[in-house]
């Protein structure tokens, strides 16, 4: 459809409201538009008409009328290190949480990649205009760059954990908890020898490994260093640190009985690997991961994981930028995890 036709099906459909409203156009427009000259009542009706009859505020049209720049700028920095990238089903799912809030508060997206190495450059983005306000996705290891950020009064607010001196605010889930579930949940299911995959550089991955130690520590069995493993968010490092684990092996058989991944990419992968070498999940090594992205369920075996509540982390982001953005300062903002078990880590009983 044309821009002119659905100018005119617009044109239609707000004489319909005001028709059936029994109100005038001009009415209907300014009820539509939030106007103090309309009482709450009209508005009230005007919204309840508006919605049954299928019309949206072309929000972008409005603000370019208004002269109102109303763009937040969604940035995914890009890590050499770890790899991670715009394509992992994280990141596309926490995308569409923004992408869905930011909608519904009339706000238009602006998303952006950039070198996490260089994360003080997203400031660009609202020094030049382009963006009232940012939404970063994960502060990877360069906590100094965004207090500084914080520090010159630049709205931006960060998915990731809560750390010590911090001046920015953060969104983000309970890591520490997610941690002690994962970890917990295997010791339940009488796993001793857990091993641990990510990078604790990363300072989300570094408090899901404190909640592995702390469960660690209250189910009374040693913290081995041995079992904790650097891998980034890559598909080769992953498969290396298995084989690695394995290769140091005896008689065939691994030495560990469980991993706790610090993603469901990771985890998944893990269990493709321990397949190739001979070893069943979970009989001889269970394996649990975290986000609970969709794919997890759909894995072979079904992945165990920690759940982060991302279709919730938008509303919580954007919510959290809109109050920065009026000149209200924000406290970091900590979301509950939940523990989902699958086939992954608990072995079905054997029938008599």
């Amino acid at each position: 459809m044309s821009s002119e036709s659905q100018a005119d099906r617009r044109r239609l459909q707000m004489a319909d409201i005001a028709r059936l409203a029994g109100v005038s156009v001009s009415t209907v427009s300014r009820a539509l538009n939030g106007s103090s000259l309309v009482n709450d009542e009209t508005k009230q009706r005007i919204g309840e008409l508006a919605r049954s009859l299928n019309y949206t505020i072309n929000q972008s049209a409005k603000n370019l009328r208004l002269q109102r720049n109303q763009t937040i700028a969604v940035v995914v920095p890009y890590d050499a290190q770890s790899r991670q990238h715009i394509s992992d089903p994280f990141f596309l799912s926490m995308v569409g949480s923004l992408a869905d809030a930011l909608t519904d508060r009339g706000y238009d997206m602006l998303l952006s990649r950039v070198d996490a190495e260089a994360l003080d450059s997203v400031s660009s983005l609202y020094d030049s205009g382009r963006a009232i306000g940012i939404v970063l996705i994960g502060q990877w290891r360069h906590h100094d760059q965004l207090n500084a950020l914080a520090a010159r009064g630049v709205p931006v607010v960060v998915w990731g954990g809560q750390l010590p001196q911090q001046l920015y605010c953060t969104v983000g889930g309970d890591n520490l908890l997610g941690g002690r579930l994962a970890t917990a949940h295997l010791l339940q299911e009488g796993r001793r020898r857990i091993l641990f995959l990510g990078d604790a550089q990363l300072p989300e991955v570094a408090l899901r490994l404190a909640g592995y130690r702390q469960a660690l520590a209250d189910a009374g069995v040693p913290y081995d260093e041995a079992r904790v493993r650097k891998v980034p968010f890559e598909e080769h490092d992953a498969e290396l640190a298995i084989a690695r684990q394995v290769a140091s092996a005896h008689e065939g058989r691994a030495d560990f009985d469980a991993v706790f991944a610090s993603s469901d990419l990771i985890a998944i992968l893990v269990m493709r690997a321990l397949r190739r070498r001979g070893l069943r999940v979970p009989e001889d090594v269970a394996v649990v991961g975290y986000d609970n992205v969709a794919l997890a369920a759909y894995a072979d075996p079904p992945l165990t994981t920690v759940h982060q509540p991302v279709s919730q982390a938008g509303v919580e982001l954007v919510d959290a930028l809109i109050h920065l953005m009026a000149g209200t300062p924000q406290v970091p903002r900590v979301m509950p995890v939940e523990l989902v078990v699958r086939l992954s880590s608990v072995v079905a009983p054997v029938n008599a």
